[in-house]
Parts: structure tokens; sequence; C-alpha cells
């Protein structure tokens, strides 16, 4: 599933809007912009692939201690997973700037103050990312790893020939498993020109 799907299952549906209330937050102004973040971040990996980052598209997802944030909204607002959330993002995107500038121009689409949304879209960060580690835990974000590495300059289609070409019998399907997540992950839930244009400007 998307990361946005993702998200909209944490703590039995009650994730985001648990999370809002964490920070003040309105729940509907919380559900615009994780909206427009998820995507964002969904994106980020898809280039980040595409341009054969593999490695640091993969790596961002590793961390099995990090699942407890997605079932915890107070854990995903404390300020360790608020760190955790912003080193995950400045991986996809490619450094502080990057982040920074990208909250700005999510907090102003929505009208809400960029002090509260930096603290926000972290957490919603940190988040994802305990969703996605309990769909792929470190063992198979390790084999995903291990069976893209002779496919790096291949980008994504190469990291798909790896695992699909690469593996037999019990191991291939449980890669290919794994890589149709990673492709759900990277679906950008129908907004992928917007986000593409907005990430245009900031991305390292």
């Amino acid at each position: 599933m998307s990361i946005m799907k993702l998200l909209e299952q944490a703590q039995g549906g009650q994730g985001l809007s648990q999370l809002a209330s964490q920070f003040g937050l309105d729940e509907s102004k919380a559900q615009e912009l994780t909206q427009m973040l998820a995507p964002a971040i969904g994106q980020a990996a898809k280039k980040r692939a595409e341009e054969g980052q593999l490695d640091t598209v993969l790596g961002a997802m590793k961390g099995e201690d990090k699942a407890a944030f997605f079932d915890d909204a107070a854990a995903a607002a404390a300020p360790e997973a608020q760190a955790q959330g912003q080193n995950f993002l400045e991986n996809l995107l490619g450094d502080s700037a990057a982040t920074e500038g990208l909250a700005a121009t999510l907090a102003e689409k929505v009208g809400l103050d960029q002090d509260t949304f930096k603290q926000f879209m972290p957490s919603v960060a940190a988040m994802a990312q305990g969703g996605l580690q309990k769909q792929m835990p470190d063992e198979q974000i390790d084999g995903m790893m291990a069976a893209a590495q002779p496919q790096q300059s291949g980008g994504l289609m190469g990291m798909i020939g790896g695992l699909l070409g690469g593996n037999k019998g019990g191991e291939a399907e449980g890669q290919g498993n794994a890589l149709g997540m990673l492709n759900q992950m990277l679906d950008a839930d129908g907004d992928g020109n917007a986000m593409n244009d907005i990430l245009g400007k900031f991305m390292r």
C-alpha cells in the first residue's frame, strides 16, 4: 500500500488524529498536510531509486525499533521520534535545507505556521517509517539490498531485474513480495505531477 494508505491505518485508523492532537492541530489540517507529505515522501524515494541510490532508499527504511512510532502517536511525537523522522526525510531529500524548504511550502499551502509543521512533519515521517518497518522488517530489507547491489547502475528497473531474475524458489517469492510493497510505497497517490514540481525545488 502507499504511504498515505499506510498512515491511514495507523492505530486502527486513529493514528493521524491522535498525532494531530499531540501538537494541538486541527484534524482536518493535519489530514490535508499528510495528504501532501505522504506522496512527497514516496516521490522523493522514487527519485532516489531512479538515480541509482537504492541503498539510500532502502537504508532509510531500516530500524525495527522504529515500529513503535506507528503504534503510538505519543511515541511518534516524542523528541527521539522527531529526530528520527527528520533524519529519514533528510536521507531522502538530501539535507536539512531541503526538508525545511518542503515544510515551509506545505505549511503555506494549508495556512499553518511553519514552526508547528516543522515539528509535525518529522513525526509523520517517523510514523510512516514505523509502518514501513512493520511491512518490511530489516531482514527483508537486507535481502533486497543484497539482491539490488549488482544492479545499482540500472536504478529502479535494475533492481526489479535483480530481484525477480536473480533469485529462485522461496527466496525469490519473498523478495518479490517485498519489491511489490516497495513499488506500492513509491505510489504518489495520484499527485505525482504536483509533488514533482514541489520536490524539484528542494531535493539535493
